[in-house]
């Protein structure tokens, strides 16, 4: 079933603001603050889920207490950008699970990463024993977090 955007009304756009505050909300709560009974609430998060604009629930972990507090966001720029390249990359990406997060980006470097690890002595063995590893690498930037300001999606729509 395919949902777009342009097709949500404000029922289903405040659906999707409480869940993504609360994925753990009873149905019943849930129909309550938006404003609806429980059986049209229900069949609206579920064609949500079934469109995969909700795309699944998951516990929040602090990084910090499972001790991951230092964030790096790493600038790389790739030797070649064919679109093999760029797959095969991708690919090497997702097998990092340091690599909290990927982007391609416009600009002047290929690719922005976010890393997580223990500390700096960690983070270094990633960039030397993982990163740097990586198909099609030709630089690489670091620049490292000193505080998170804001992190959480906020649900806004």
């Amino acid at each position: 079933m395919q949902v777009n955007f342009s097709d949500l009304d404000d029922f289903d756009r405040k659906i999707l603001t409480v869940i993504a505050g609360d994925g753990r909300i009873s149905v019943t709560d849930l129909a309550a603050r938006i404003g609806l009974s429980k059986s049209p609430t229900q069949a609206r998060l579920k064609r949500l889920e079934q469109s995969e604009i909700i795309k699944g629930y998951r516990a929040m972990l602090d990084p910090i207490q499972l001790g991951r507090e230092l964030v790096a966001f790493v600038e790389v720029r790739l030797s070649d950008t064919r679109e093999s390249a760029l797959a095969a990359f991708n690919k090497a990406v997702r097998d990092i699970p340091e690599i909290e997060q990927a982007h391609l980006i416009a600009g002047n470097f290929d690719y922005l990463l976010k890393v997580r690890t223990s500390d700096m002595s960690g983070y270094r063995r990633v960039l030397a024993d993982k990163i740097s590893s990586l198909p099609y690498i030709a630089h690489t930037s670091t620049n490292v977090a000193m505080q998170a300001i804001k992190e959480e999606s906020t649900g806004m729509f």
